[in-house]
């Protein structure tokens, strides 16, 4: 369900907003999309970061265990 609202814009903004529009898109499709655009970019963000965290909290098994690893490889 679509809801009507009103913002205000600088002038420099609405420009950028018309000139990322495709063909037949209008401006309140093209603001749709880029901040569908930003949000889906934050929660990639987000999980990035936690999965970060959970990698750096384990850094030092995950590193003992990736040189073990390479102690088996045969050279050639």
């Amino acid at each position: 369900m679509k809801l009507k609202t009103s913002v205000t814009l600088d002038r420099d903004v609405v420009a950028a907003v018309e000139a990322l529009a495709r063909s037949g898109e209008s401006r309140s499709q093209v603001i749709e999309r880029l901040l569908q655009q930003s949000l889906a970019a934050r929660r990639r963000a987000a999980l990035e970061e936690r999965d970060r965290g959970i990698i750096d909290a384990h850094a030092d098994e995950l590193n003992e265990e990736a040189l073990d690893v390479l102690g088996y490889q045969v050279e050639t």
